[in-house]
This record gives structure tokens, C-alpha cells and sequence, in this order.
């Protein structure tokens, strides 16, 4: 029996993928629930898992774009499985000789590269452009359409490349839209930042106290995310015109709290939501945070994990980042940045004192999100963090921490 495998929907609204990587040859014989691709969508990238066992058929290349429901392979479910490990090696000598075809082989030219659609031909003399300024994405190096309104006129003498090495990579469907995301969000919206730095030694303190003990009976470190979380869903209550979002006219006001947390996964940056983090504890934030940072990291995170935040915390300080403007993650209207911790010498009661001190920094959107509102939300951020016992843990740490 020939079954035909059809690219399952990753999630509402999505109606193509692009074929990231085939981890099986074509010919190989694949058991039920293994991983035969990695298909990127807009939001995520997937694994897809072969849906019987037998000898696969490809019927997509690499980097294809295929819709929802078309057919990316047959399986023959009639097929013998191999007796011995012989075609397995095979397989991995074929699967090595291709990589090597891939690092080796130069881009070969033919007639058609480099040359312009009738349509591109005439948005490129608008720019004062030559086709030998655009390298071209369609078929056989031909200039499409597209490429030449992506085209950037040079503001300076062109690079020569001559005899030095270049590589061009596609960039995967999920960094393109990131990308497209991250341009939308500078030019739709009137973003501004605004600053402040937290003295954290109250936060060192009761780290280095419970950290082990919490750890011992939760079998989860007690990490900043939890302080940090807790802080934004208390300053998102004061300040709900933070917790909101533009829609045409008006305005969308949320009376929960779903937290995006950026983590930085293997095929770049993943945005996983704690849902309802105002019903949570440290506990149940500190254990969210590690589920979906490990999903994000071994590629199984979903698109529902990653859609419907209301506000982001990104945390550029595990990077060394020491001041940032994060951009903000529409349709969100805030995003805080967390940064590193350094000894600096503060003025405390009048005398100079070493402390351990983290800049925050708050994006927003002027168009809802006024100054005063702005500065007032970090600056409930900055009192939480400074005094935790009392607003954080309601003068019971204890409790608090569930020990």
C-alpha cells in the first residue's frame, strides 16, 4: 500500500511551510513516528514525524515551499524492513557524500543569471540600477520581481570579491518572518525606551539562602525569571494600559497576565508564553520557564506555545548585554530587558558601596502607553525587585517559596 503523506497544519492561520531539512534519503526505510523532516513555518520550525513504516518516496526538495495539505512524500507500507544494518550504512554514506556535494560543489552559472524580468528590468532603472547589483533568488540566478524592489542602491563603492570567500545562505521561513516582524514593529509603531537600574542584593540574598533547598525539594533552580515575572504581572495591574494592544481603533485591554519569554533556540529566537502568570507561584513560574525553554531547544516547541502573549521579557543579559533597546513584539504594546549584573559603586545612605546593579530597560508604545504610565511601570518594576520580601512574598519567603 502507497501512503501519501501530507504536510499537517502547525497551527490557525498558517497555509505553507518551507522544507527546512529531509533527515532521510530517498529510498530509505523509515519506522512509524520517526523524524524524516524539519519543516519551517512563519512561527516555528517542526519536526515531521512519518506516519507508517516503509520505504519513503520524496516528492519535495529542500527548500520548497509547499502548501498545508500537499503531498511531500509516499510511503510504501508494503515494504520489507532491511535484514541487517547494510542499507543503513549506505544510507549514512549517501547522506555524507551529499553534505560533502554541498560544502564542495560551486554555484555553477548558466545563461540566465543575472537576468532581469521584464517587470524587474523597470523597477531597477527606477533605482539607477544594473542588473549586475542584484544577485537574483528565482530560478537558474534569474532577477525576479521581488529582488529588485528589495534592491538597495550601494552608497559606496561595490565590494570586491574577488579570490576571498563568500556564502550565501537562504534564510529559513522563520527568520524571514521574524525579520518582517521586527521592521513592522519600527515603522507601525511610535516606540520609545525608557530606563532604570535595579539594585539586586536583595534578590542575591535570598538566592544564596533557598537557592539550594528550593532546588532539593522542587528539583528546579530558583532563577531570576520567577523575581522578574512576578515583578512585571504586579506593575501590569497597576499600569494596565501596558497589558494592552492597538487593534484598527481601538484598544484591547487583557485582565490576564500571558508572559512571552524569549529564549534563544537553535533555529534563532523563540517568544514561548507562561499563560496566566498571575494565578502562578515562583514555583510554577520557575517550572514553566524550564519546560518551555527545554522544548524551545530541542525543537518541539509548538506554535500555540509561542502566540497570544500580552507582554515580553527578554533577557539579554545571560549574552553579556550590558544596555539594550529591546523592540517590541507586536501586537504587544511592551517588552522589558533584563541585562547583566555588575559590581558598581553605588551611593547608599550617603556612602559609597559596591553593589551588584542590572540595568532594565522598557519599550513601548507611545500611542496608548503614555510617558508617566511608562516610567511609573518601571519603576514598580525597580521597587518589587528592591524589596521582594515585602512585595513580592508578603513578609513570608517560606511561604512563598513553597519550603
Amino acid at each position: 500500500m502507497i501512503l501519501e503523506m501530507k504536510v499537517p497544519s502547525p497551527g490557525e492561520s498558517i497555509t505553507e511551510v518551507e522544507i527546512a531539512e529531509w533527515l532521510v534519503q530517498d529510498g530509505d526505510y523509515v519506522e512509524k513516528d520517526q523524524a524524516i523532516a524539519e519543516v519551517d513555518s512563519d512561527k516555528a520550525t517542526l519536526e515531521l514525524p512519518a506516519e507508517e513504516s516503509g520505504t519513503i518516496t520524496l516528492k519535495a526538495s529542500e527548500g520548497d515551499a509547499v502548501d498545508v495539505g500537499s503531498v511531500v512524500c509516499l510511503i510504501d507500507t508494503s515494504a520489507a524492513k532491511p535484514k541487517d544494518n547494510s542499507d543503513s550504512s549506505a544510507s549514512d554514506s549517501k547522506k555524507v557524500l551529499k553534505n560533502e556535494a554541498k560544502i564542495s560543489k560551486p554555484s555553477e552559472s548558466t545563461y540566465a543569471s543575472g537576468t532581469a524580468s521584464p517587470a524587474a528590468k523597470k523597477i531597477l532603472a527606477e533605482k539607477n540600477l544594473i542588473s549586475s547589483d542584484v544577485i537574483g533568488t528565482g530560478k537558474d540566478g534569474r532577477i525576479t520581481k521581488d529582488d529588485a524592489i528589495k534592491a538597495v542602491p550601494s552608497m559606496g563603492k561595490k565590494v570586491e570579491t574577488k579570490d576571498r570567500g563568500v556564502t550565501r545562505t537562504k534564510l529559513s521561513m522563520l527568520r524571514r518572518k521574524v525579520a518582517e516582524r521586527l521592521v513592522s514593529a519600527k515603522n507601525e509603531t511610535a516606540m520609545l525606551t525608557t530606563f532604570n537600574e535595579v539594585d539586586m542584593s536583595p534578590i542575591f540574598e535570598l538566592r544564596k539562602k533557598y537557592k539550594e533547598s528550593f532546588k532539593e525539594k522542587h528539583g528546579v533552580s530558583l532563577g531570576f525569571m520567577s523575581f522578574f515575572t512576578l515583578s512585571v504581572v504586579r506593575a501590569l495591574r497597576l499600569f494596565p494600559a501596558v497589558n494592552s494592544m492597538i487593534d484598527g481603533k481601538e484598544m484591547i485591554s487583557y485582565d490576564f497576565c500571558d508572559i512571552s519569554i524569549a529564549v534563544s533556540g537553535p533555529k534563532g529566537l523563540m517568544v514561548p508564553v507562561i499563560r496566566n502568570a498571575e494565578k502562578l507561584s515562583f514555583l510554577g513560574i520557575e517550572s514553566e520557564v524550564k519546560r518551555l525553554a527545554i522544548r524551545a531547544r530541542e525543537g518541539q516547541i509548538t506554535v500555540d506555545e509561542m502566540t497570544g502573549g500580552t507582554f515580553t521579557i527578554s533577557n539579554g543579559g545571560v549574552f553579556g548585554s550590558m544596555l539594550s533597546t529591546p523592540i517590541i513584539n507586536p501586537p504587544q504594546s511592551g517588552i522589558l530587558g533584563m541585562h547583566n549584573i555588575i559590581e558598581r559603586p553605588v551611593a547608599v545612605n550617603g556612602k559609597v558601596e559596591v553593589r551588584p546593579m542590572m540595568y532594565v530597560a522598557l519599550s513601548y508604545d507611545h500611542r496608548i502607553i503614555d510617558g508617566k504610565e511608562s516610567v511609573g511601570f518601571l519603576v514598580a518594576i525597580k521597587e518589587a525587585l528592591e524589596s521582594p520580601h515585602e512585595i513580592l512574598m508578603d513578609n513570608d519567603v517560606k511561604k512563598a517559596l513553597d519550603l
